[in-house]
């Protein structure tokens, strides 16, 4: 049994048993991989995937339970070389955040630079998608970090801590009607054509559950995962926008009036999370505190022995979280 073995049969699970995108993504044959798996295979006695001729078409019940202890040989092998690599030059390395656009465009340049700055040595290394598979990449040691407001909790070997929370702005032309009234209610909002983010972004969740709490149905004309976006349809006309509040830009929005939506829906946390069982180097922990200065080393250390949900509450019950 091969280490190579173990990398083959979790990267092509990995790719929906997709053989070719796996050899390109690993820069080698897809008749190189095929041989390696089926000699582990022959190895192990047992099959590990299901074929139709020449196609894999899936994961017998086996090859699910070697394949999930493959992920964690795998994940431990590169917690061995970050802990030599932190021993022989703690200043060189990479770092791997998968995250929404809101946070990318919005929360995280100012850290990036800030980051890049102090570790000019570490390349940095960007993934975008949706929460879902955001929480997937961390989740599988693809991303060291992942950043969003939904989904995290979905993946249970994710440690996860609270960064940030935030609330929402109404966005809307100048000459609307909504820019008289200052405090604007559901029932106005709900008055309008919407334009908004899509359903499991940027805590769109909290914008469905206050609707739904008031009895209301509002017309969603049109949804996006990029706040630019929005923005750029409610300039055409096409409804009223309701966005992160950090993704409004008083220059740069200035044909955009943006009304404060804070007694309309419960604000959003946004969190940061890890795979459980990764090394952290110490770049790693300034980037999470560069981010979120109250989850300094020691908290992060503190956070990674919580083995519930309710654990994790009780350590950051008394931190006062930023509000943007």
């Amino acid at each position: 049994m091969k280490l190579q073995q173990l990398r083959f049969i979790w990267e092509v699970a990995r790719h929906n048993l997709n053989v070719s995108v796996t050899a390109e993504d690993l820069y080698t044959s897809q008749p190189g991989i095929s041989k390696q798996i089926m000699l582990l295979e022959d190895e192990l006695g047992v099959q590990i995937f299901r074929r139709s001729g020449k196609h894999l078409t899936e994961i017998t019940p086996a090859g699910r339970e070697i394949i999930e202890k493959s992920g964690k040989i795998l994940g431990e092998v590169e917690n061995i070389r970050k802990i030599a690599q932190e021993f022989s030059d703690f200043s060189k390395g990479s770092l791997s955040i998968a995250t929404t656009h809101t946070q990318a465009r919005y929360a995280l340049p100012r850290v990036i630079k800030q980051f890049m700055l102090k570790f000019p040595e570490v390349s940095l290394h960007m993934h975008q998608g949706t929460p879902v598979q955001i929480s997937e990449l961390a989740s599988e040691g693809v991303a060291d970090f992942a950043i969003a407001t939904e989904a995290l909790d979905l993946f249970e070997n994710l440690v996860m801590m609270p960064c940030y929370r935030w609330n929402r702005c109404i966005v809307v032309p100048q000459n609307h009607p909504l820019v008289s009234i200052s405090k604007p209610s559901l029932e106005q909002i709900a008055g309008y054509p919407i334009v908004t983010y899509v359903f499991g972004f940027t805590g769109r969740s909290q914008l469905d559950n206050a609707f739904r709490k008031a009895g209301l149905n509002p017309k969603v004309v049109f949804t996006a995962t990029d706040a630019d976006v929005i923005k750029t349809y409610v300039k055409l006309g096409l409804g009223i926008g309701i966005i992160a509040r950090m993704a409004y830009d008083t220059a740069d929005d200035s044909d955009l009036i943006a009304i404060d939506a804070d007694h309309l829906f419960e604000s959003s946390t946004t969190k940061i999370g890890f795979r459980r069982g990764t090394f952290l180097r110490g770049y790693m922990y300034e980037f999470i505190e560069g981010f979120a200065p109250h989850l300094t080393r020691a908290v992060v250390d503190s956070a990674v022995k919580c083995q519930a949900a309710v654990e994790m509450d009780e350590l950051f019950k008394d931190i006062e979280l930023p509000v943007y």
